[in-house]
């Protein structure tokens, strides 16, 4: 069987494609923001002094980071609802179960990625703050988080790309995201080339896209030296603002 490009284009620039792919940013996107607030918290309990706090955050990030995503959609969508009733109504819906299994997973990953970039901030900045009498939780707004940010960016970039391919995942669950579309063609048809590759230009075109608005929030939280930025030397300068 020839590969025949009119059916790939055809496939390409169709609306049910195209609404796969908005499904897969979409679901990626409120996955990756939910992440980002709920592994806060959690980091925080990883480095908190109640021991029960840090154990309950140690065991949750323990328990996600070991079952595979697929495996907990599976667990979400097809024995939830035999252990919950309530879950076998029409609301609970495979874009609700891929959302909260993908967050459960990507929850604990985040965790580990704001508790490394809470960690890369000296202690002294916290103490000095406290020092001039600041509210711990002025002290985490004006101190901790802007410096969290710069470090924890590139991390979480990587990690929202590989949650919009991870999307894939929910076609187990009948999630008519890209590759759930892509698949049902093929059932039809047999055409796996086209299909198939029309879906691979969808992923590549958003990866890119994504990649590049990565690098410009790298570039834009990056800490650069002023007197470099101008071009000029200054020994011993240590003037750092964001660019």
């Amino acid at each position: 069987m020839s590969f025949n490009s009119d059916v790939f284009i055809a496939a390409l620039f169709s609306r049910a494609y195209l609404a796969g792919a908005l499904v897969a940013v979409t679901l990626a996107a409120l996955v990756q923001a939910a992440a980002i607030v709920i592994g806060f918290f959690i980091g925080l309990g990883r480095e908190s002094p109640n021991g029960v706090l840090r154990k309950a955050s140690a065991a949750y990030v323990w328990v996600f980071r070991a079952i595979p995503a697929l495996l907990i959609l599976i667990l979400i969508w097809n024995a939830l609802p035999q252990v919950i009733p309530i879950l076998k109504q029409s609301w609970f819906s495979p874009y609700l179960a891929a959302f909260v299994g993908l967050t459960l997973l990507e929850s604990a990953l985040m965790a580990e990625i704001l508790r490394s970039a809470m960690k890369s901030v000296p202690d002294g900045q916290t103490q000095a703050a406290r020092a001039l009498g600041l509210k711990p939780w002025r002290v985490m707004w004006h101190v901790l988080i802007p410096q969290m940010t710069r470090v924890a960016i590139p991390p979480t970039g990587n990690q929202f790309i590989n949650m919009v391919k991870m999307t894939s995942l929910g076609s187990v669950i009948s999630l008519q995201e890209l590759l759930y579309r892509a698949a049902q063609d093929v059932s039809r048809t047999f055409s796996y080339a086209e299909y198939y590759s029309a879906a691979a230009i969808y992923y590549l075109v958003m990866v890119s896209l994504f990649m590049a608005g990565q690098n410009w929030l790298e570039k834009r939280y990056l800490w650069v030296s002023a007197t470099t930025k101008r071009g000029r030397a200054a020994p011993g300068a240590k003037d750092l603002r964001y660019a």
